[in-house]
C-alpha cells in the first residue's frame, strides 16, 4: 500500500530578471577591470577580473539550471532535470577551488618578486567594483537563495565584493606608503574569500548527489518517532534525502499491528512527517504483519529496523 504527498515543481521562485540584470552588471564591469589590470600591473585586479568572469559563468549555469529546473517531469527522468540545479552549483564550487589555487600562486610569486603596480588606478576601480558588486549582489538577493544553485552564483558575487574591498585597500597602501607587495596579499586574501565559499558548495552539493539526508533531519531519530505512533510495530528501509536543494523526500516500509487500521496509521505517520518534519514528498509502503514476531517481512533491511512500542503504550 503507498502513500504519497507531491510537490513536484521547482519551488525556487527565482526571478530571472533580477539574475540577468546581474549578469549584464558583471560582464560590462568585467571587460573594463580587466583591461585596467593590465594597464595598472595589478594582480589583484587581473584576478578580480577573472573571479568576475566566473561570477558571469555562474549567473548564465544559473539561468540555464532554472530553466532546465522547471521542465516537466518526462520520460526516464521521473523527477524532470531539477538536479541541473546540483550540477550548476558543483560546478561553481570547482571553479572557485581552481581559481584560488592559481591566485595562491601568483600571489606568492608577486610577494617574492614585486612589480610596479599603480595605486591610484587600482584604488579607483576597486571602488568602482565595490559599487557594481553591491548592485549585483542586491539583485540575486531578491531571488530565492533557498536554491543551491542561486546560492552558489551569490556566493560568487558576494566574495567578489569582499575581493574589491581587499583590492581597495591594497591600492590605498600602494598611493599611500608605495607598498607593492600589498597588491599580492590582497590577491591571496581573495583566494582565502575562493577557497571558503567553493569549499561550502561542493560539500552541500556533494551530500545532495550522495542523498545524505538533508542537514538538521536525524534519520535514526524520524525512525525512532515513527515507530512510536499509535498501531505501528516496525519501521524499516527508511530513507530520506533531497532530490534537489530544499526538497526533501522520504520512503519507508511500515509494519502495522494486526489489530490496527493501516489506512489510520497511515494517515496519523503523514500528519508526523509533514507537521513536525516538513515533509511532504513521501511514500510509504504500509502492511500488517500476520504476528507479533515481524521475522517473515524483509530479512535484509536497508539500515536499521525502528520496533513501536507494546501495543497499548504507542503515542499518537
Amino acid at each position: 500500500m503507498g502513500a504519497h504527498g507531491h510537490g513536484h515543481g521547482v519551488g525556487v521562485g527565482t526571478d530571472r530578471r533580477w539574475l540577468g540584470l546581474a549578469l549584464a552588471l558583471i560582464l560590462v564591469f568585467m571587460v573594463g577591470e580587466f583591461v585596467v589590470g593590465l594597464l595598472a600591473g595589478s594582480l589583484a585586479l587581473i584576478s578580480d577580473s577573472a573571479h568576475m568572469l566566473t561570477d558571469a559563468a555562474s549567473l548564465v549555469l544559473a539561468l540555464v539550471a532554472i530553466r532546465l529546473a522547471a521542465r516537466p517531469a518526462r520520460g526516464g527522468y521521473t523527477y524532470g532535470l531539477l538536479r541541473a540545479e546540483i550540477l550548476s552549483a558543483q560546478a561553481n564550487g570547482i571553479t572557485l577551488l581552481l581559481l584560488a589555487v592559481w591566485f595562491v600562486y601568483e600571489g606568492i610569486e608577486r610577494l617574492l618578486s614585486p612589480p610596479e603596480v599603480a595605486g591610484l588606478l587600482v584604488l579607483v576601480t576597486a571602488l568602482v567594483g565595490i559599487v557594481v558588486n553591491l548592485a549585483a549582489t542586491w539583485c540575486i538577493s531578491r531571488a530565492d537563495r533557498s536554491s543551491l544553485n542561486v546560492e552558489g552564483a551569490f556566493q560568487h558575487i558576494l566574495n567578489d565584493l569582499f575581493a574589491f574591498v581587499a583590492t581597495a585597500v591594497a591600492g590605498l597602501v600602494v598611493v599611500l606608503t608605495g607598498f607593492d607587495r600589498a597588491d599580492a596579499i590582497a590577491a591571496l586574501v581573495v583566494a582565502a574569500l575562493m577557497a571558503k565559499a567553493g569549499w561550502g558548495l561542493v560539500r552541500e552539493s556533494g551530500r545532495i548527489f550522495l542523498e545524505a539526508a538533508p542537514r538538521g533531519v536525524d534519520p535514526d531519530a524520524l525512525g525512532a518517532r515513527l515507530a512510536g505512533v499509535a498501531g505501528v510495530a516496525e519501521v524499516h528501509d527508511l530513507h530520506v534525502w533531497e532530490i534537489t536543494s530544499g526538497q526533501a523526500a522520504l520512503s519507508a516500509h511500515v509494519l502495522v499491528r494486526p489489530e490496527a487500521d493501516c489506512h489510520d496509521v497511515q494517515r496519523a505517520i503523514e500528519v508526523v512527517l509533514r507537521e513536525e518534519h516538513g515533509l511532504s514528498h513521501t511514500t510509504l509502503q504500509v502492511d500488517h504483519c500476520e504476528d507479533e514476531s515481524l521475522d517473515d517481512h524483509c530479512a535484509d533491511p536497508h539500515g536499521p529496523v525502528h520496533l513501536g512500542e507494546q501495543v497499548g503504550d504507542a503515542t499518537p
